[in-house]
């Protein structure tokens, strides 16, 4: 790693811990220096900036969030916009839970795999959730594996803490306008869950930024495609030393 080299925390989503993160580390430590959080039990996206926030320090960090990661990565922007130098988010959304029907049928669908999850565990809650989140083609695959033994380490009531946080996540349209780092926004090709669509929006609304589209990936592109990922996040980090 080279003297002076930026701090670089990396924010993982939804029951994901360093594993989701493995590729970019080993790709980027000789450019900067990486730190993966660990959300616990924190039960709200607020709570989970404010931790980023007071683990950093004093210093000012580029700021790489995947998934639930990206949500808490925006809030820490909203939160203190001064300490990011650049900002990257990886498949994610802005969004707050929509009202009526369409918002309390994601209540429901959130808390039935809850319920799997504590009733028979987390992998067999991982089985059901995870093939959604990957290129079809990696479901039942040593990858899929991988992530399935990722949500196992995980615990229930992580899991609880963390349907809490995203059922009350705060819209984070205004933050988008108000974004003056530099910014990449990354998608996979195929993700059905934060669609390449929503990365579009949101790369109108932040002024100057790139969006670098991941080919044949689903939403867990950190993991299934690493090399393509992590090209992208080089070359963002080489913008901020610019």
């Amino acid at each position: 790693m080279r003297h002076g080299s930026p701090l670089l925390l990396l924010v993982p989503g939804l029951l994901c811990d360093r594993a989701s993160w493995a590729g970019q580390v080993a790709a980027l430590g000789a450019a900067a220096r990486c730190e993966v959080f660990d959300h616990g039990q924190r039960a709200s996206i607020e709570d989970m900036a404010a931790h980023v926030l007071a683990s950093a320090g004093s210093e000012r960090f580029a700021l790489a969030g995947h998934s639930m990661g990206g949500r808490v990565a925006l809030e820490v922007v909203r939160q203190a916009p001064q300490r990011v130098r650049g900002l990257a988010l990886l498949d994610t959304g802005y969004q707050a839970r929509a009202g009526g029907e369409a918002g309390e049928q994601e209540r429901r669908s959130r808390y039935a795999l809850l319920e799997v999850a504590r009733t028979q565990g987390m992998r067999a809650m991982g089985e059901r959730w995870a093939r959604g989140m990957v290129h079809p083609r990696r479901i039942d695959t040593p990858l899929f594996e991988e992530i399935l033994a990722m949500i196992e380490r995980s615990t229930p009531q992580r899991f609880e803490a963390q349907v809490r946080a995203l059922l009350e996540r705060p819209d984070a349209t205004p933050v988008l306008t108000a974004i003056r780092c530099p910014t990449l926004l990354v998608c996979g090709r195929e993700d059905a869950w934060s669609p390449l669509a929503r990365h579009e929006e949101m790369q109108r609304a932040i002024a100057g930024s790139v969006l670098a589209v991941i080919e044949d990936s689903g939403h867990m592109s950190p993991m299934e495609q690493p090399q393509a990922v992590g090209a992208a996040l080089a070359a963002w980090l080489a913008r901020l030393g610019d």
